[in-house]
């Protein structure tokens, strides 16, 4: 899985480069507000591909002393720099150019030249957000879009699908800005156009940071992998399972600990066997489970009910 993410970035990056080095210079024959715009739009997102790839790097560090449960919350905290930098960056200073044109609209030059680049780069930043798409479908597992976007761990291949999403409707509403301006004759439309595309990136990066907070804080593991710790607990000689805790350190790094009530007439031997098969067959059938703590305690069944996974 981080593999393919770590190819979802790099694609994401050699687009976004190539995108944003033909947009300044279609900006720069036609002075065109809203093309700027999409030119600095696509300049973040591959300073924003870079970030996500350090995150991932940082993220596969291994524990050490300093920080015993691993480094992998480094790819949610770059995660959220991203989602600032959308906002202050992309978000703000399209709706900043847009309002300068506004006030002093200026009539775009090579009209064409701009329509040509917005085609090119509407098919190359297809092509990426196929990609992340594809990643972002496979991970899914039959939930709601909505569900699917609000509950991945997978920060990075999110943010690229929306990045790449918000990029390719930013692209249409430059191209039709330039158009209005060139139908009616006034210049204003392709202002109004960067500070619409300003206004859905400050969407998007409201979206992501919210999310990323999330994760940075520590969200639970899916319902389903704590249900399967439940199942694969339940053994001979576990009079109950109590309260089971879980939280993700990264999309693939899941810290678990459970409470369990083990038959009294166990001995201290048989309860540490016993605990080393449940880690083995867990971290085997859940290999995100990177860390799982079984806390013998009396009665744990009866007093946590069904238990819960929270982060």
């Amino acid at each position: 899985m981080k593999a393919e993410s770590s190819k979802v970035l790099i694609i994401a990056l050699a687009a976004n480069l190539g995108i944003a080095v033909a947009k300044f210079v279609a900006a720069a024959i036609t002075g065109s507000s809203a093309m700027l715009t999409e030119g600095v739009h696509s300049l973040v997102d591959s300073t924003n591909q870079l970030l996500l790839m350090y995150g991932q790097k940082r993220a596969a560090k291994p524990a050490d002393a300093v920080h015993p449960a691993g480094y992998g919350r480094e790819l949610y905290f770059w995660s959220f720099v991203v989602a600032l930098l959308v906002f202050a960056l992309g978000a703000g200073v399209s709706v900043y150019e847009g309002i300068v044109h506004l006030l002093e609209p200026e009539p775009a030059v090579a009209p064409m030249v701009a329509y040509g680049v917005l085609a090119i780069a509407f098919a190359l930043e297809g092509g990426s957000t196929v990609a992340a798409f594809r990643e972002f479908n496979t991970s899914r597992r039959g939930k709601s879009w909505w569900r699917a976007l609000t509950s991945t761990k997978d920060a990075a291949t999110v943010i690229v699908l929306l990045e790449n999403g918000a990029a390719m409707v930013g692209i249409l509403i430059a191209a039709a800005g330039l158009a209005l301006s060139q139908l009616t004759g006034n210049p204003r439309f392709d202002g109004a156009a960067s500070i619409l595309i300003g206004l859905l990136l400050g969407f998007v990066a409201i979206f992501l940071a919210r999310e990323a907070k999330g994760l940075l804080i520590g969200e639970a593991a899916d319902p389903e992998l704590v249900a399967g710790i439940r199942r694969a607990v339940a053994r001979e000689g576990v009079m109950g399972i109590g309260e089971i805790m879980t939280i993700h350190n990264a999309p693939k790094q899941v810290v678990a600990a459970v409470n369990v009530d083990f038959d009294n007439r166990l001995t201290a031997g048989d309860v540490e066997r016993m605990i080393d098969e449940m880690e083995r067959e867990i971290q085997s059938e859940f290999p995100s489970v990177y860390r799982l703590y079984v806390r013998p305690h009396e009665d744990a069944g009866k007093k946590f009910g069904s238990g819960r996974g929270f982060g």
